[in-house]
């Protein structure tokens, strides 16, 4: 090894190679840390070492070398490779790794145009001076490899065009904090943004990638997903559009309701023309997504629903798949496929399903999610009448072709909009459910729009975030969590701006929340429980009774300082109705542990004062903030032990909380027998999530005979899903050979906002 090489400095000059300074960082690095050696990383990176090497490519060296020996027998160097990635972008931040004062901080940036300028109105120097106090940079020392490089890719402010970057991650924390909590009385707010910023910077509170990214700048939308419902008409398609093309732009994930799009060759203006169908449309709403990069933060994606019975069904189902050509196929977006107790009635019976345009069956479509029981009666009579259009197909074929179109590309989900209206916070005469968003956990009441200006139309957004169930000592601190979230995302209500009136009458009309969790499978490993054979049901049931009250109780508190949201009345909870009164009585066959908390004196309080918020909970994949706090996704199982996942950085290796200690503890994704204890445990968490879950199926195809997943296994598990109670269904997963260690993150919600 050469040692007498020049390097080039930051700043242009140069200098003879420093290797003692090089040694110094990544001793420095290794501090604390179990089974990593110093002197390996640095043989690895010094072989890469060239005459004129700039330090800033020395220290990248450094990182993968560290980076590269990242595996399930020495996790610990994922925190060294870490603290030599944070070494290198703080001193691209601020050309030394001590970070300036906070107050500092925020002055530079606000003059330069990257932070609100409402920070320095708000905030006096004593304020900023008792902040910093309590602000503490070492805690960059607890993230994993894989968080620091999302950090720097997606979320921390910087110049993406020239990589520049202009902060470190506990500015973050601490200004997302104080813009939150900005119109608090000056008596409380300081200990509200102390309290929020250590939740959320020990990992307890997860965020959404809209509010890391973009609290405490200038763009001020950071709802994650975006509900959008289109009419059967141009002006209302062409507002919907726009309305996609506003919000893609500023970071959303979207959900088209397009299902009152009349079918292909249905008659216009009274036999005058005839119409085109859905997919010239379903193509102009995929250019409306894709026409913008979202800041170069993510690409825009879309979830476009339809009901089953549409009569052109047959048609939307394969838009996806990779047979036929670009005149009948729309590729690009996903697709959630609406259905309700009377199809599967007629699956199960081995009848027949009709298909009818919605134009041609005055009020079917509307009952088809506020009424079950009217739904039914005009489908039969629609179906008897011979002069209502109509083709008609065997269930059985019907359901074929949507469960082999979901295998087949992973992407066509499933919402069941009985359940998400019969179990909602809403009622349904009032506020029915009629789509879900791009990940399928939400489920909000939606109006068509008419026009972009058009406030009589109704967008709901919600706005996300999650608790960290491995960070919890006890479900006891799930009460002051609930308290800080709910008080801090009700904020962001208010504090935020609205590309579109309608999205403003969703968000201040309802109030709604969606606060899921991360870490479940480290949670379960930690308990010595497992998915599939029944052992956690009872703690999932005391978890997710206990996540779903604690939040009630923080919005009804809210509602009795600020007021009920303003369409309360339109929720159930006014009618003194809660999730526990609604739920699938299906599990109660699976799991008979009982209620623990008061919910009559809460059920009480919340008919007395109402709640801020129509909606409390929403389960979200969180891919991307799982990440960030060195957890596993969502309620997902790892694939492996140790994950390899792709990102616009390169390859990031994570490895499962704990893993020395509770390696043997984790049940992996595809040492699962089946689906059956995996949706047993979602139909668990639905019970009490007042909206839903993206819940996803998996299946390995070296278990079924001739290596194919048969039929009759797809469809039993979409019936067991539905007599579970389970509102909705995410990905088709199948396992492909790959290592079970490398999957991507590249995904549709990597490619949203919902990932969290």
């Amino acid at each position: 090894m050469n040692t007498n090489l020049n390097v080039t400095k930051r700043d242009g000059r140069t200098e003879p190679l420093d290797l003692e300074k090089i040694h110094r960082v990544v001793t420095w690095a290794a501090q604390g840390l179990d089974n990593v050696s110093v002197s390996q990383v640095e043989l690895r990176a010094h072989i890469q070492f060239y005459a004129g090497i700039k330090t800033a490519d020395i220290h990248e060296t450094l990182i993968r070398a560290a980076a590269d020996l990242i595996s399930a027998e020495t996790p610990d160097y994922q925190y060294l490779a870490a603290r030599l990635a944070l070494f290198h972008l703080r001193k691209k931040a601020y050309g030394e790794f001590t970070p300036p004062s906070l107050l500092a901080q925020v002055q530079t940036q606000v003059a330069a145009g990257r932070y609100d300028a409402h920070l320095l109105r708000d905030y006096d120097a004593s304020d900023w001076a008792e902040l910093d106090q309590h602000l503490d940079h070492n805690r960059d020392l607890q993230f994993a490899y894989a968080a620091i490089k999302q950090l720097e890719g997606k979320y921390l402010v910087q110049d993406r065009v020239s990589g520049q970057i202009f902060e470190s991650p506990q500015f973050l924390y601490m200004l997302v904090a104080a813009c939150l909590f900005s119109h608090y009385p000056k008596a409380s707010r300081l200990g509200y943004i102390k309290r929020f910023y250590d939740a959320c910077s020990t990992f307890k509170i997860s965020l959404p990638t809209p509010i890391m990214s973009g609290v405490r700048t200038p763009t001020r939308q950071f709802s994650s997903c975006v509900l959008i419902e289109c009419d059967d008409s141009l002006d209302s398609i062409n507002a919907t559009a726009s309305a996609v093309v506003r919000y893609v732009s500023q970071r959303a994930g979207i959900g088209i309701n397009a299902g009152r799009i009349r079918a292909l060759g249905s008659p216009i203006r009274g036999g005058e023309a005839f119409h085109t169908g859905c997919i010239p449309f379903y193509k102009y709403f995929q250019t409306a997504v894709k026409c913008c990069s979202q800041g170069g933060v993510r690409g825009g994606a879309a979830t476009v629903f339809y009901p089953l019975w549409h009569r052109e069904v047959e048609s939307l189902l394969v838009l996806k798949n990779n047979r036929g050509v670009e005149d009948n196929r729309v590729r690009h977006l996903d697709y959630g496929v609406q259905i309700s107790r009377l199809l599967y009635q007629r699956l199960l019976q081995g009848g027949d399903i009709s298909l009818f345009s919605p134009a041609d069956v005055p009020g079917l479509y509307d009952a088809f999610f506020a009424d079950q029981d009217e739904f039914e009666r005009l489908y039969r009579q629609y179906e008897a009448d011979p002069a209502i259009q109509k083709k008609t197909l065997k269930a059985l074929d019907l359901f074929s072709l949507l469960m082999q179109e979901r295998a087949g590309t992973g992407r066509i989900y499933i919402q069941n909009v009985d359940h998400c209206n019969t179990h909602s916070p809403f009622d349904p005469v009032k506020a029915p459910i009629r789509q879900s968003n791009l990940c399928m956990e939400i489920a909000l009441p939606t109006q068509p729009l008419n026009d972009l200006k058009d406030d009589h139309g109704e967008i709901a957004l919600c706005t996300l975030s999650a608790i960290n169930l491995g960070a919890l000592t006890s479900l006891d601190e799930l009460a002051n969590l609930s308290d800080l979230v709910v008080r801090a995302l009700d904020a962001l209500l208010d504090y935020q701006d609205y590309p579109v009136p309608a999205g403003k009458n969703g968000a201040l009309w309802r109030r709604p929340l969606g606060v899921g969790v991360i870490n479940y499978a480290y949670y379960l490993a930690k308990h010595g429980v497992k998915y599939s054979d029944g052992s956690a049901l009872a703690l999932t049931h005391r978890t997710f009774e206990a996540l779903q009250y604690h939040l009630l109780k923080a919005s009804n508190q809210l509602a009795r300082e600020q007021g009920a949201c303003p369409r309360f009345a339109d929720t159930q909870y006014a009618q003194g109705v809660l999730p526990i009164d609604t739920y699938k009585r299906d599990l109660d066959a699976l799991c008979d542990e009982p209620l623990h908390l008061d919910w009559e004196t809460l059920r009480a309080e919340i008919r007395q004062y109402g709640l801020r918020n129509s909606t409390l909970t929403a389960l979200m994949p969180s891919e991307t903030s799982s990440q960030i706090a060195n957890a596993t996704n969502g309620i997902e199982p790892p694939r492996g032990l140790i994950s390899v996942k792709a990102s616009k950085d390169g390859i990031l290796r994570q490895v499962v909380p704990d893993y020395a200690q509770l390696k043997d503890a984790y049940e992996l994704l595809w040492q699962q027998p089946g689906n059956d204890g995996y949706l047993q445990l979602v139909g668990i968490m639905q019970k009490f999530v007042d909206q839903s879950i993206s819940a996803n199926t998996n299946y390995d195809p070296s278990r079924f005979e001739g290596g194919r997943v048969p039929m009759k296994q797809l469809i039993k598990d979409l019936v067991t899903a539905y007599k579970l109670g389970i509102k909705t269904l995410y990905y088709h997963n199948t396992r492909d050979g790959a290592e079970d260690a490398q999957h991507s993150a590249d995904d549709s919600c990597a490619g949203g906002a919902c990932k969290i």
